[in-house]
C-alpha cells in the first residue's frame, strides 16, 4: 500500500498541472470578473460578498484547530487521559449565532440584489425595449418600438437600460452576457421571462447560450454591441431602409427566390430564419465564424467576411451540426458562382453607422 505522504507527493504535480491546463480553456472575453454594467458588477459584489464570508470563516475555524492541535499535543511523557469537557452553553451560543448573523447578510443582500437585477423596465420611457427569442442556434433580436428586427449582433446605446423580454422558438435556452449580468432562460412552457441589462460604456461583449440545447449548443454565440446613442439612433434609420438587391438581375432573381423567402433584407423577405440586413458589418458569420472586419484582436482565425459567408453556404452543417438551414449547394441546387455572387452581395451590404 502506498503511504499516504508519497501519494500527496505525487497528486501535487497532477493537480497543478492540470490547473495550469484547465487555465487555458478560458475565454478572456467571457468572464464575469470584468463587469461593464451595473448588473454585472452588482452581481460580482456579491460574488465578493460571499467569498470573503468564506474566507473569513475558513481563517478562523483552521486557526482555531491549528492552536488546539499545537497547544494540546501530547507532550513526552503525558500517558494520562485529558480533562473532558462536557459542554459550554456560551460557545454553543456563539458558534450556532455567528454562522445564523453570517447567513442573514448573505441572504438579505443576496434578495435586495436579486430583486433590484429584475425589476421590470418595458413601461420606463428611457428605457429602449428588446424582444430576445432563442432559436437552434442563433438569437433574434427585436426593437418594437422601432419595428426593427436583427439577429446575432444586439444594438443598444451605451448607457441606457435596456429592458428585455425572452422566450424560445424551441427548446430551452439561456441567455448569458457575463460582462453585462448573468442567465436568464428562455422557457419552452411559453413563459417570457424579464430583466435587464446596461452597458457602461461603448464596445462589443460577448454572449453564450448557456443551457444545453442541441449538438452545436457550444457555437450559439451573439454579441452585444455598445454605441453612442447618436450611432444607435442612424442604426436604426438604415435598418428600416427599403432593400437593396443585388445589382445583377440574375443573382437578384436567385436570391429573391431562394433566400428571401426565409430571410430577410429591409423590407422584404420573410421572418422565419435570421434578417440578413446590414450582415456585413456583423462581427461574425453564423455566431462563430469571426470576421476580419469585427472588433477583437486579429487571429488565424479570423477571415474575410465573403470567405466566412461562402463556407457557411456551402456546408451549414459542417459550422453548425443540427442547424435548421437547408444546405444552399445542396438542397436549393444553387452552383458554386452563385454562392459566390451572394456572399459577395452579402458581404457588400454594410450600415455605416
Amino acid at each position: 500500500m502506498m503511504k499516504p505522504g508519497k501519494a500527496l507527493k505525487r497528486l501535487i504535480p497532477l493537480f497543478f498541472g492540470i490547473s495550469l491546463l484547465l487555465s487555458g480553456c478560458g475565454r478572456e472575453d467571457l468572464s464575469a470578473l470584468r463587469p461593464q454594467g451595473p448588473v454585472a458588477e452588482g452581481q460580482l459584489g456579491l460574488i465578493k460578498l460571499a467569498i470573503s464570508i468564506m474566507v473569513g470563516v475558513m481563517i478562523v475555524v483552521f486557526g482555531i484547530a491549528a492552536y488546539v492541535i499545537i497547544r494540546y499535543r501530547r507532550k513526552p511523557g503525558q500517558n494520562g487521559i485529558p480533562k473532558q469537557v462536557e459542554g459550554s452553553l456560551k460557545l454553543e451560543i456563539i458558534w450556532t449565532a455567528i454562522p445564523l448573523l453570517l447567513v442573514l447578510i448573505l441572504g438579505i443582500a443576496t434578495v435586495q440584489k436579486v430583486f433590484a437585477f429584475g425589476e421590470d423596465y418595458s413601461q420606463d420611457k428611457n428605457a429602449v425595449r428588446v424582444d430576445v427569442t432563442s432559436h437552434l442556434f442563433w438569437w433574434e433580436f427585436s426593437y418594437p418600438d422601432y419595428g426593427v428586427t436583427t439577429a446575432q449582433d444586439m444594438i443598444i446605446p451605451a448607457g441606457k437600460k435596456i429592458a428585455l423580454k425572452l422566450r424560445t422558438a424551441d427548446v430551452l435556452h439561456s441567455f448569458w452576457v457575463p460582462a453585462l449580468a448573468g442567465k436568464t432562460d428562455t422557457n419552452t412552457d411559453g413563459t417570457v421571462n424579464k430583466a435587464w441589462i446596461e452597458a457602461s460604456k461603448e464596445g462589443v461583449y460577448l454572449g453564450k447560450c448557456a443551457e444545453l440545447c442541441g449538438p452545436s449548443h457550444a457555437f450559439m454565440e451573439f454579441k452585444v454591441k455598445a454605441v453612442s446613442e447618436e450611432s444607435f439612433n442612424k442604426w436604426i434609420e438604415e435598418m428600416k431602409a427599403p432593400a437593396v438587391l443585388p445589382e445583377d438581375p440574375a443573382v437578384a432573381e436567385v436570391f429573391r427566390n431562394q433566400c428571401l423567402t426565409c430571410h430577410a433584407v429591409g423590407d422584404q423577405g420573410g421572418p422565419i430564419a435570421p434578417n440578413l440586413t446590414g450582415i456585413g458589418s456583423r462581427e461574425t458569420i453564423a455566431s462563430i465564424l469571426l470576421n476580419e472586419e469585427g472588433v477583437g484582436k486579429p487571429g488565424d482565425d479570423r477571415k474575410p467576411i465573403k470567405d466566412n459567408l461562402v463556407e457557411w453556404m456551402k456546408d451549414p452543417q459542417a459550422v453548425k451540426p443540427g442547424n435548421t438551414m437547408p444546405s444552399p449547394k445542396e438542397d436549393l441546387g444553387l452552383t458554386d458562382d452563385q454562392i459566390e455572387a451572394i456572399a459577395q452581395y452579402l458581404a457588400d451590404y454594410k450600415l455605416s453607422y
